[in-house]
């Protein structure tokens, strides 16, 4: 879908918003990944207030029972949460409270399958409704992508696309033509949730992609240190973390496993600050 000239018109999103805000202050912007109901519906909401005073973006995953590319450590979370009794609607319930505290851009990562379920107009006008901002669907091919298109445009949400390294330039400018708000470059090949090496050419992808749209990039899946971060955000527009915060609140059952979150958030945010942006 291309932009229309309304479209071009308009005034930047939330996350638009964020990303911009970070720019202005010479660093990257901050994305907190967690899946919502994790590891119960008030821990999750504990945790995600606290990130919400630290972080740019909060990444809210709708937990889902086959998350073919995620790691063991978010399929846990997520199976945590549909165990406690999340359901989709809680979803909608988490952003709302969310928006209603916190001018933190708030976007959902998601699979398909439980938004085509749900039906992709009303989930888009639900979330817009909610304060939500945008979407990730990772599993969304753009040739299949129309009507979740539509629906995004028609509720003014973000359709942010995680683009592939191993794609051709054609594919990439179609893919990125599609997306707005941003688009979603991994740092690692796999699954999320790896704490190894980042990829040796992810600085290059990062640049390729930015001859190919003037859209921001942010870079996640593997980031989990304030090293890693500070790497990353001196030539990526945001810098998404996930995996580490999951980690952070196993670590520390109970309420205290949030605080635990919010110093991990704290640390990768002051990494960013030191990072030194150069081209990419």
């Amino acid at each position: 879908m291309n932009p229309t000239p309304s479209s071009l018109d308009a005034p930047p999103s939330r996350l638009g918003q964020a990303l911009a805000n970070a720019r202005g202050q010479g660093r990257a912007a901050l994305a907190a990944y967690l899946p919502a109901g994790y590891p119960t519906l008030g821990q999750s909401l504990d945790a995600l207030h606290l990130l919400s005073t630290t972080v740019d973006v909060i990444e809210i995953g709708l937990p889902y029972t086959d998350p073919l590319m995620d790691g063991p450590v978010i399929q846990h979370a997520a199976a945590q949460a549909l165990r406690a009794g999340f359901r989709t609607e809680h979803l909608f319930t988490t952003v709302r409270e969310l928006a209603a505290a916190s001018n933190t851009a708030l976007v959902v990562m998601s699979y398909w399958q439980p938004i085509h379920h749900f039906g992709s107009s009303r989930f888009a006008q639900r979330l817009a409704a909610a304060g939500g901002t945008g979407v990730i669907i990772p599993d969304l091919p753009v040739e299949e992508a129309t009507d979740w298109l539509s629906a995004a445009h028609e509720h003014h949400l973000d359709a942010v696309f995680v683009v592939a390294p191993n794609a051709t330039d054609q594919r990439l400018a179609r893919v990125c033509a599609a997306a707005s708000g941003m688009v979603y470059a991994p740092a690692t090949a796999g699954v999320t949730g790896g704490q190894g090496p980042l990829h040796p050419g992810l600085r290059t992808f990062v640049g390729r992609l930015r001859t190919l749209t003037n859209l921001p990039v942010g870079v996640g899946i593997g980031v989990s240190t304030p090293e890693q971060a500070a790497c990353v955000g001196s030539y990526a527009d945001a810098v998404i973390v996930g995996s580490a915060f999951i980690r952070a609140i196993e670590a520390t059952p109970g309420p205290a496993g949030a605080h635990q979150a919010a110093v991990l958030a704290q640390r990768l945010a002051d990494g960013l600050r030191r990072a030194v942006p150069t081209a990419a």
